[in-house]
């Protein structure tokens, strides 16, 4: 199992994640942001980092189009962070 999902980060790098994504455009991320909800409920329940593993990538990337578009909306911070926790 991935020694990141055991201490807790990735939990807590998905739930930064999903705050920014509601905050960047609510109604268009909801999708993901529904997902990570989901996916951290269930790693909560069965710590099996698998899916909020597959779902925290998703939402990467959406963050790093973001970031593209303008660098100012996405921290670098949360971009280095989900990258690590997201790392197979």
């Amino acid at each position: 199992m991935n020694d990141v999902a055991t201490n807790g980060k990735l939990e807590k790098v998905c739930r930064e994640a999903q705050a920014k994504l509601q905050k960047l455009d609510a109604e268009k991320n909801n999708d993901i942001t529904s997902k990570l909800e989901w996916c951290i409920g269930s790693y909560n329940n069965d710590k099996n980092p698998e899916g909020l593993i597959e779902v925290g990538a998703q939402a990467l990337t959406i963050l790093k189009s973001y970031k593209k578009k303008n660098s100012r909306q996405v921290s670098k911070k949360l971009i280095e962070d989900l990258e690590k926790v997201t790392a197979v």
